[in-house]
């Protein structure tokens, strides 16, 4: 439908009244608070003297009017006259996605149609667009944090799940994790007011509000917040004064619905220098814990990076960097990174040797594991046995005896659990692998020549990485 020309004149008069109601606003109150209560409104209409402005929730109308009252009343008045009127109109969902709620004294507002709900941009929420859940990798270990932080970010402060507090060890997904929440959040509800920062940041911003006099404000900015996440709470370990200052912004959120997530190296319980209400509050919503990746999860994550980095590697290739490569993410992504740059500035192919060569300059265990695929070659060939039949469901004697002294080496030589180990060999479990590691143990004792071969076997391997 072609707006008439009437509601375009009204729509324009409301845009260039609420420009001369800012600039009055910007004479008579401080550069942040400026910037952080006023600037975000924006005009919806003018209708006999009745200013309509847009306002991102209540809290808004509540903080205005409480410091500001008397300044919006003189206003009005300069700009409509003495009978001049202004209303709220709070771009908040609630029951009724497609209506806002209205708030306004004794009189009554029709209300727009949800199309002309704009939110206004008016601070970076600071979120990362590459973090979002389509290209994090899901595995046993982050499973639960997964699946709770996607159903925050459908239904933000209306699950139990507030806080959400996800902690782990360095470079596990944790910041790509509750960034994705922000970013679906947002994608899913434009209107809403999501910002995302460190602990660390939120301490220096608070510092310098202090030097400017400016903590009202600085406060005020974060309890607007639809949904505030904050990344390596630990680091408010003993800063009493921004620890209370958050406290008092995490009441008001809670208070209100508003989606509080945090991140963490350790648990709540494990932050020694945290404030006991702090604590006992981060323990109101879900705990979930990220846990380092295992093999699988690891080839995964490899494979879905290569991709994006362009690069193509054999499966034999993104075993040996994820048996190698335990500890986080982080690592797995940086081995790429320098594979990538290994063989581009040195013109050379991304062979078996190279990729050895950079797991080592990478990786932070002090001892290179060696692939389970490597073990099995290694004793495949040493008892003639073809090395897709240890895989298979083959019982020959001699194929037994290689699949148990490959599954032994694999489990004394890497650091991979008996789940990962039974993969490897045709989907076995683990039951079979603690089978296979208890019978070669016995004929060790039995059999010295066996015994023999057998640490051969294990040093050949060895000195081959």
């Amino acid at each position: 439908m072609t707006p008439s020309a009437e509601s375009l004149q009204t729509e324009r008069d409301a845009k260039d009244i609420w420009k001369e109601c800012l600039g009055i606003i910007k004479e008579n109150v401080p550069f942040l608070t400026y910037h952080t209560w006023f600037l975000p409104i924006k005009p919806y209409e003018v209708d006999n003297n009745i200013l309509k402005i847009y306002v991102p929730n209540n809290f808004f109308i509540e903080w205005i009017e409480e410091h500001y009252n008397t300044l919006i009343k003189k206003m009005i008045s300069q700009v409509l006259g003495p009978d001049g009127k202004l209303v709220y109109i709070i771009l908040e969902e609630k029951e009724d996605p497609a209506t806002p709620v209205i708030e306004e004294k004794k009189l009554s507002v029709a209300v727009p149609e949800q199309s002309n709900l704009i939110k206004p941009k008016d601070f970076e929420s600071y979120l990362n667009p590459r973090y979002i859940f389509e290209n994090f990798i899901k595995g046993e270990g982050n499973q639960l944090a997964r699946a709770a932080a996607y159903a925050v970010s459908e239904n933000p402060g209306q699950t139990s799940f507030n806080p959400l507090f996800i902690y782990g060890g360095v470079g596990l997904g944790k910041t790509h994790l509750i960034q994705a929440i922000g970013n679906k959040i947002l994608d899913r509800y434009p209107e809403k007011r999501v910002i995302y920062l460190s602990s660390d940041v939120f301490t220096v911003e608070f510092v310098e509000a202090i030097q400017n006099n400016t903590v009202n404000e600085f406060s005020n900015f974060y309890k607007s917040m639809d949904a505030l996440i904050i990344d390596d709470i630990q680091f408010l370990v003993g800063k009493e004064k921004t620890q209370d200052l958050f406290f008092h912004i995490f009441n008001t959120l809670h208070q209100t619905g508003k989606q509080i997530i945090l991140s963490s190296d350790k648990a709540p319980k494990d932050l020694k220098g945290l404030s006991d209400r702090l604590i006992s509050r981060f323990l109101w919503g879900l705990q979930a814990d990220v846990q380092p990746p295992d093999f699988e999860t690891r080839v995964a994550i490899l494979k879905n990076k290569s991709e994006t980095y362009g690069i193509k590697l054999s499966n034999e290739i993104f075993e040996y960097i994820a048996s190698n490569i335990t500890s986080n993410i982080r690592e797995l992504e940086g081995c790429l990174i320098k594979l990538l740059a290994n063989s581009s500035l040195n013109s050379k192919e991304i062979d078996f040797e190279l990729v050895k060569k950079t797991v080592k300059e990478v990786s932070t265990n002090k001892q290179i594991n060696i692939s389970i695929d490597y073990i099995t070659k290694v004793v495949c060939e040493f008892f003639g046995v073809e090395e897709n039949k240890v895989r298979e469901k083959n019982r020959r004697k001699e194929v037994v005896l290689a699949r148990q002294v490959a599954m032994y080496l694999a489990k004394q030589l890497t650091k991979s659990s008996l789940k990962t180990i039974g993969l490897h060999f045709g989907g076995r479990d683990h039951s079979t692998v603690i089978h296979a590691q208890t019978s070669v143990e016995q004929m060790i004792k039995d059999d010295q020549r066996f015994e023999d071969v057998v640490i051969s076997l294990k040093n050949k391997i060895e000195l081959s990485v």
